[in-house]
């Protein structure tokens, strides 16, 4: 859960707040479907420490005991909502891809132009998606232009004359507002910074310059720095990023339960397209890049099935033609599968293409086995509709018995419950619906589609069979 304060404030300001978002939390924990909570204030692991944020890491107990994940998100976002001075997102890092990133689900990047520029353009957009699409919750961005600055101006010929220099001004300022690490020591092994700084509680205020002594280096007596310094108040961005190169704003959003990463970037980048300027680049990060490369990877995937299925059963064919009456029975496995999908309010993510990935062969099998057998009655002499109709006839049986027992191996995973039933639900949906349009319309297309297209083709070896009889009966000949 991401906690972000007003800019500027301090960590002593977060910290209050740290402790109420805690205590807030506390009920869920009592009621035993919270097993930790983990309160951190300032956000950040490396040297720069985003003090006016923190984050909280909740640990979920064990799915026997609590609710699902959602349901709890949900009400720690009710809980938190009305509190004022900060704000709280909670955040459900992905199972797979993001790596636990402590991150929003959608990160919608803007790009190009000037930073001014690019403010205006996110105002734009999440004004719209605020009034249009509620299923994008907890709107941010890593853009703000408010954080408070103070701005230093020395007067360098009046320092001069004081005989104070400007890297004295520089460390006085330091140490005295903030603080700097003037060595370190060892103790047991262990290093150990030495941090030189006023007491917090008699700490001057940056406009305090009078209080504030410098040492002059031509005198040998103290300064007041009011002398030399003068402050300007000013509102500026905290940080200016980039991506790609370019100058960026990144949009950042959680989606609502049931709300789909694929749903949501068709938005944005429709949405987008709509309402910005031409110049406007768009891109993804996080979460949604990941989500974008894995479904591009996914459909290079199906695509790559369909080919190689293709290609080895044209290599048992012995045909171009049989190969391609077979493939028909793919399409009719994936419209049932997306309109099993749509019925059941599943969406069409990672999961649900990897169970399409899946019928690329079951589905075919239906259609080898009609095409197959119509082969073997041709070749045995039976006349081209009468071979056809029987095989269709006759495989009607092993082909029911063979998709009621691989629809049957997919019941389990979407009445299963418990730890990752989403996900397993999806993949036995794509599979049933698959497997019961293909096996439904099978009997009806692949002898339709054998009918036209392989009247004049043979079985695999036929040529070699038909040289064979001719050999016997002319053996003569062969001498």
């Amino acid at each position: 859960m991401l906690i972000n304060g007003p800019p500027g404030a301090t960590y002593d300001y977060m910290l209050d707040y740290m402790d109420e978002i805690e205590a807030r939390l506390l009920p869920l924990r009592e009621r035993g479907e919270i097993e930790r909570i983990l309160v951190r204030a300032p956000r950040g692991w490396g040297a720069i420490e985003n003090f006016n944020g923190g984050f909280v890491i909740v640990n979920l107990s064990d799915w026997g005991s609590r609710r699902a994940a959602w349901p709890i998100m949900n009400e720690i976002r009710a809980r938190l909502a009305d509190l004022p001075g900060v704000q709280a997102f909670p955040v459900m890092p992905q199972g797979f891809g993001g790596g636990g990133s402590m991150d929003q689900s959608m990160q919608f990047v803007l790009g190009g132009g000037t930073y001014d520029q690019l403010a205006e353009w996110r105002d734009t957009l999440i004004e719209h998606i605020r009034q249009d699409n509620p299923r994008l919750l907890n709107l941010d961005s890593d853009y703000e232009e408010n954080q408070p600055q103070l701005r230093v101006d020395i007067d360098y010929t009046r320092a001069a004359d004081l005989g104070v220099t400007v890297s004295e001004i520089g460390s006085t300022l330091e140490t005295l507002l903030g603080g700097r690490t003037v060595t370190r020591y060892v103790d047991d092994g262990q290093e150990y910074d030495v941090i030189l700084e006023a007491e917090r509680g008699s700490r001057p205020s940056p406009r305090s310059l009078d209080s504030i002594m410098v040492r002059s280096s031509r005198s040998g007596e103290l300064v007041p720095l009011s002398s030399m310094v003068t402050l300007t108040d000013f509102a500026g961005p905290s940080t200016l990023n980039r991506y790609n190169r370019l100058r960026a704003v990144t949009i950042q959003a959680n989606l609502a339960d049931g709300y789909s990463m694929g749903e949501a970037l068709d938005y944005l980048e429709t949405t987008a397209d709509d309402i910005l300027p031409a110049e406007v680049q768009t891109d993804v990060k996080g979460d949604a890049r990941d989500y974008k490369e894995a479904s591009s990877a996914t459909t290079f995937l199906l695509v790559l099935g369909v080919v190689v299925v293709f290609l080895v059963l044209a290599g048992q064919f012995e045909s171009f033609v049989h190969p391609l009456v077979i493939m028909f029975t793919v399409p009719l496995a994936m419209i049932g599968a997306l309109l099993g999908l749509g019925l059941s309010g599943q969406s069409l993510n990672t999961y649900s293409q990897v169970g399409l990935v899946m019928l690329v062969g079951l589905a075919a099998k239906n259609g080898i086995l009609i095409v197959e057998f119509a082969n073997q009655l041709r070749d045995a002499g039976h006349a081209f509709h009468e071979a056809l109709f029987e095989a269709a006839v006759t495989r009607l049986r092993p082909i029911v018995m063979t998709a009621v027992t691989t629809m049957a191996g997919a019941i389990p995973l979407i009445v299963s419950s418990g730890a990752g039933a989403e996900t397993r639900l999806v993949l036995g949906t794509v599979i049933l619906c698959g497997l019961a349009s293909a096996t439904l319309f099978t009997l009806f297309v692949v002898p339709v589609a054998y009918d036209l297209l392989a009247r004049r083709t043979g079985s695999p070896g036929a040529v070699a069979r038909q040289l064979d009889r001719e050999m016997a009966e002319h053996p003569s000949e062969q001498r």
